[in-house]
């Protein structure tokens, strides 16, 4: 089975400590079962999601439908503690023109979708796909027909704190109002602009016992 183990994020590693996030010297900075390394963007590039890497994907491909995908480890050894009480990444969304054939390359790399469910963005109407490969989702988001050729791409990444109320404390007027999730039982709050990430950031709360 396939296990999402590490992401890359080009941005300042700096502005993601200020945000209650534990980052090591070297940009290191384990969530969890995913580490992320948070390494600032190449010269003359954005900040961004610059790719992933997997335990136990059928191929080792090094991309996965447009994506920079590598091989890597399950972390071993205890989680880290972060201030602002992140325990885990709840899921990473990818967009796509084409929502069929970015599943159909997930998929043949030996991922699961999940299930699809209808939404919308700025009002236009979206189709979303969830695959879980470990502890983190998979979020796809595509029209519900192909819109053109283009390639997908990472959007952004939603955390799991310990204590939603806690974190807004920490974070003030960088972290939005909290609101209900989609997820029954959750809120969401998202890290506002105003906090430096160059990568949109939500955080939401546990899932509810039981």
């Amino acid at each position: 089975m396939a296990h999402l183990v590490a992401l890359t994020v080009h941005d300042d590693p700096a502005r993601w400590r200020a945000a209650g996030f534990a980052v090591d010297d070297g940009g290191g900075c384990q969530v969890g079962a995913v580490r992320l390394e948070i390494t600032p963007p190449p010269d003359g590039g954005r900040t961004s999601v610059g790719g992933w890497a997997f335990a136990g994907l059928d191929g080792e491909p090094d991309a996965l439908d447009g994506l920079p995908t590598g091989v890597g480890a399950r972390p071993s050894g205890p989680p880290r503690v972060h201030p602002n009480g992140v325990t885990s990444l709840d899921h990473v969304v990818v967009t796509t023109p084409d929502l069929q054939r970015t599943v159909t390359s997930f998929e043949a790399a030996g991922l699961v979708a999940l299930r699809e469910r209808p939404t919308e963005a700025a009002g236009r109407p979206m189709r979303q796909v969830f695959l879980r490969p470990g502890e983190a989702i998979i979020e796809v988001v595509g029209p519900p027909e192909p819109s053109g050729a283009g390639r997908s791409r990472f959007f952004g990444l939603a955390f799991t704190v310990r204590d939603l109320a806690a974190a807004a404390e920490l974070l003030g007027d960088d972290l939005g109002q909290p609101k209900e999730a989609v997820q029954p039982g959750r809120r969401i709050a998202t890290v506002r602009s105003s906090a430096g990430l160059g990568v949109p950031v939500a955080l939401m709360s546990p899932e509810p016992a039981g």
